[in-house]
């Protein structure tokens, strides 16, 4: 069976979807202030790729090419391990990342803030003119959030 015949007789489930939360303008401005005035605790690593200015899945094979490149030309045996973290950010538990945010020493009046801030976060799904009921967000970060990939 071709592909295309196999995707037109696919049962579709609520798998085959994802939900996406856009962070509103204000909540953009938002974040921009807390970056500007605290975003020495929100630095990331080096070998971050993905959601970052200027640094994606290019930069990322390069960089394993080169390495693996270095390694085998000194005899070294090299083995991969791949990992699909697509949907990690939608499954980010809130929890975990304020333990990691107090690790970073971050001011507690602006943990409190942000600890608020998630806690309160809800969503619903607008068809037409139509919305749902209103659902509580309690995993995962935003889609297009400044404070998202930090």
């Amino acid at each position: 069976m071709s592909k295309l015949q196999d995707a037109r007789t696919k049962t579709v489930t609520t798998d085959d979807f994802r939900g996406i939360a856009i962070s509103p303008i204000i909540s953009k401005t938002f974040e921009h202030c807390v970056l500007n005035n605290f975003g020495e605790h929100f630095q990331t690593h080096d070998n971050q790729f993905g959601f970052k200015k200027g640094r994606g899945c290019n930069h990322a094979i390069y960089n394993v090419r080169n390495i693996v490149e270095c390694l085998v030309n000194d005899d070294s045996t090299v083995n991969l391990c791949t990992l699909d973290v697509c949907k990690a950010f939608d499954e980010v538990n809130h929890s975990a990342l304020f333990i990691k945010l107090i690790k970073r020493q971050i001011p507690l009046a602006l943990l409190c803030v942000l600890e608020n801030w998630l806690n309160n976060s809800w969503t619903c799904v607008k068809w037409h003119s139509f919305y749902s009921r209103f659902i509580k967000i309690e995993f995962g970060v935003r889609q297009g959030s400044v404070l998202s990939p930090s």
